[in-house]
């Protein structure tokens, strides 16, 4: 994911002065501007939506509709270097949506549960204590409200400092704090699910 900080000095990265004259280019309505931005974030928003939700069917469209909405959304966006952030941004707040739907929809017995397969998630590569890690995490996941969901998420998979949590799902400081601890304190007091084998 794209930093919103500047780098030292003051100065944008080549990517955030490349991404500010793609995002004037498509807000002028160029089209190969708008294709450019989205192949250079996809990868990225797909990683972060996979991340969050699981490997299904949802993903594809959670990407699209990110896409989607900050494409409509281009003449809001007031820093134009920053669009790989405010793009997470949009990302973060649609899986938050998915997530939720999808817990209604299990309790109602509309939808089956179905647990993240977290082998998809990991790198054969992976060092065994990652993978244990992983595993224990997206283990008992599900079990979290979607509000403690995604910033545990943010913070403990994605590696992101807790201002930059907070600016993704748009709550203060303090609030991001307490949301991360509330899941972790909730994980611990939450047996593991078995896996099936």
């Amino acid at each position: 994911m794209d930093r919103v900080s500047p780098l030292e000095g003051g100065e944008l990265s080549r990517r955030q002065v490349a991404d500010e004259g793609l995002v004037l280019a498509a807000r002028g309505g160029d089209l190969a501007a708008k294709e450019a931005l989205f192949r250079r974030h996809a990868p990225l928003i797909n990683g972060l939506a996979i991340r969050l939700i699981g490997r299904d069917a949802d993903v594809d469209d959670l990407v699209q509709d990110t896409f989607l909405q900050a494409f409509r959304g281009l003449d809001s966006l007031q820093k134009p270097a920053i669009f790989g952030a405010w793009l997470s941004s949009i990302l973060v707040r649609t899986a938050h949506k998915v997530l939720r739907r999808r817990r209604l929809l299990t309790r109602l017995g509309i939808r089956r549960f179905d647990p993240i397969d977290v082998d998809a998630l990991l790198s054969p590569a992976a060092p065994a204590e990652v993978v244990m890690e992983v595993r224990a995490v997206y283990g008992q996941i599900d079990e979290l409200p979607t509000k403690l969901r995604i910033p545990f998420l943010l913070r403990r998979a994605e590696g992101l400092e807790l201002a930059e949590i907070a600016e993704l799902i748009g709550a203060s400081l303090a609030t991001t704090k307490r949301r991360i601890a509330a899941a972790e304190e909730r994980l611990r007091q939450t047996p593991m699910r078995r896996r099936s084998a």
